[in-house]
């Protein structure tokens, strides 16, 4: 494939496995629109791809379709590298799902350009056009130092190469995955984060933001399992994760309070409708709805005692 025809995804990027849970990771930033479709590309109990530079997107499918046949991350990367003749202005790093890693950025890809293996801690970064060749290193050395889950270690790298300088032309978007260590056959259920933000000022931050967001609407689908089991001590515990993650989404707690109403809980739920109505009194006005859909029971008592919970001064 002839690098004319390629688009010039100049970025940094990293790829991981959690060595505790066996989750598969990808972040990256870069100064071009839209870099999430088609740098990062990940899949439960396969591996996790960045393809970046004078991008070859088509190395994320194929590189995951290789470790699904059962080639490790190395040898399907060094298969797609024999057959391109443009290697040597690509950027891509792979790993598979026991952890095996690798890396390989072209002779030709635009300085500041190169990449960290760290086969022990089962990541590499790799970055191409940036500030300074300090950036990667700096990316390596926070992704071992961070501390909490994948996710959060993943945005530790980015974090560090913005400290450092990150991409000599600025910053414009960014992206992550993370998927769990083995395929559940529901895709939909494998990607714990799967977040872009497409054209922004500040696109690590705001990225941080939607994984504080992702977090806390994880927690609420947590919770809403619990009622489902009847385990309404580790329902609450879910939920009230979920406020305290983003207080400032009402929306949160209507549903939990919905959830403990339809669970036989209404003297639970009332001070939550309380706190929501109070907040954001349009909310009030979707509860007959529920009853409709019946998401609510029909029962008029119950709505007249939720809407009573309505401050009409």
């Amino acid at each position: 494939m002839s690098s004319r025809n390629l688009r010039p995804v100049h970025t940094y990027s990293i790829v991981a496995r959690d060595k505790a849970t066996g989750d598969l990771g990808v972040a990256v930033q870069s100064h071009w629109f839209s870099v999430g479709p088609i740098v990062p590309w990940a899949e439960a109990g396969v591996g996790a791809v960045a393809t970046q530079s004078l991008v070859d997107p088509s190395y994320g499918p194929l590189g995951l379709q290789a470790m699904r046949l059962g080639k490790s991350a190395p040898g399907a990367l060094r298969g797609l590298l024999a057959g391109d003749e443009g290697r040597e202005v690509r950027q891509v790093a792979m790993i598979d799902s026991q952890g095996r890693v690798a890396a390989h950025t072209g002779t030709r890809c635009i300085a500041e350009a190169g990449h960290v293996v760290d086969e022990d801690a089962q990541f590499s970064v790799q970055a191409n056009l940036m500030e300074n060749d300090t950036v990667w290193p700096a990316m390596a050395e926070a992704y071992r130092a961070a501390k909490g889950d994948l996710a959060e270690r993943l945005l530790a790298a980015l974090e560090a190469a913005e400290r450092e300088g990150g991409d000599i032309r600025g910053r414009q978007s960014a992206a992550i995955v993370v998927v769990r260590a083995k395929a559940t056959g529901k895709p939909w259920e494998d990607r714990v984060f799967d977040l872009r933000v497409e054209d922004h000022p500040a696109p690590v931050a705001e990225l941080r933001r939607l994984v504080g967001l992702q977090r806390a609407y994880n927690h609420m689908n947590a919770g809403d399992l619990a009622i489902e089991k009847k385990d309404f001590a580790a329902a609450q515990r879910e939920y009230e994760a979920a406020a305290k993650l983003a207080p400032e989404i009402v929306e949160l707690p209507f549903w939990h309070a919905v959830t403990l109403a339809n669970n036989g809980r209404l003297g639970e739920a009332l001070p939550i409708f309380r706190a929501v109505f109070a907040k954001e009194p349009k909310w009030a006005e979707v509860v007959p709805r529920l009853v409709k859909s019946e998401l609510l029971p029909d029962d008029p008592e119950m709505v007249e005692k939720i809407l009573a919970e309505r401050d009409d001064d």
